[in-house]
């Protein structure tokens, strides 16, 4: 009989909200009150997360997502700086007992053993995805998802994006640049070295379609049986204390 996980879809949340019930479901894994957790999620509004070890002020035109009405925030992990898009991107959030089969004391080998389950995720939709180190996943050698990966508390928690569209030059509006001229350079680059799912299937999928697929494919992957459930009253109640006390704050969000 297949291990069973537990799947939860938290839907459409804002930035501090999605970044505080991440550390919840970590919190909770640690004290054995919840199984091995498959989390999807979607940021409303739009929001720019930075990584544990980036400066707010280096990183974020933070005076142009107020303009735009885009959150920004501090991720627990660490990587460069990413914008999420409301209808652009799916989100996805593993936590996992260090102790469990899957994990590896090697970053690397636990980055690709678990992204092999988008890997095949993306392939049942028609997408040709490989695992490319240290923990980005492309398409014909541009990227279509990246990924983040922290332990503490005796447990894992990777998450990353999956790309259905992608606006370089939106993009570029909520990063800082040194000038115009640079702006339009990184444009053409990401262009070139990023794609998405409606540009490779010249079709929309639909948000649900996606999570069938990366659900299956993570199933197929670690020989799981995922298990639709929800979060915990104590899961939602410590996200509410970290999302006020924590990542809501600009303590936390400008530390550095």
């Amino acid at each position: 009989m297949a291990e069973e996980w537990r799947l939860v879809d938290t839907g459409l949340c804002d930035a501090f909200h999605n970044m505080a019930l991440d550390e919840a479901i970590v919190v909770a894994r640690s004290k054995n009150l919840v199984p091995n957790t498959l989390r999807f999620f979607r940021w409303q509004p739009s929001a720019v997360s930075i990584g544990y070890f980036q400066s707010m002020e280096e990183e974020v035109d933070t005076l142009a997502c107020d303009r735009r009405g885009i959150g920004y925030v501090r991720r627990r992990t660490g990587g460069g700086a990413v914008y999420h898009d409301t209808d652009g991107e799916l989100t996805y959030s593993l936590i996992i007992d260090e102790n469990h089969a899957l994990i590896s004391e090697d970053f690397q080998k636990t980055y690709e053993t678990l992204c092999s389950g988008l890997v095949l995720g993306l392939s049942r939709l028609g997408v040709p995805a490989e695992f490319k180190p240290i923990n980005d996943i492309t398409v014909q050698g541009r990227k279509i998802s990246g990924n983040a990966q922290t332990r503490g508390m005796n447990v894992v928690h990777q998450h990353g994006t999956i790309l259905r569209k992608v606006d370089p030059a939106l993009m570029f509006t909520l990063l800082k640049v040194p000038n115009e001229k640079i702006r339009d350079k990184l444009i053409r680059s990401v262009q070139e070295r990023v794609t998405s799912i409606e540009m490779l299937l010249k079709k929309e999928v639909s948000f649900d379609d996606l999570k069938g697929a990366l659900s299956s494919g993570f199933e197929e992957a670690f020989k799981v049986k995922l298990v639709e459930g929800e979060t915990l009253e104590f899961e939602e109640q410590l996200a509410a204390k970290l999302k006020a006390e924590k990542y809501g704050t600009r303590q936390w969000n400008f530390k550095r």
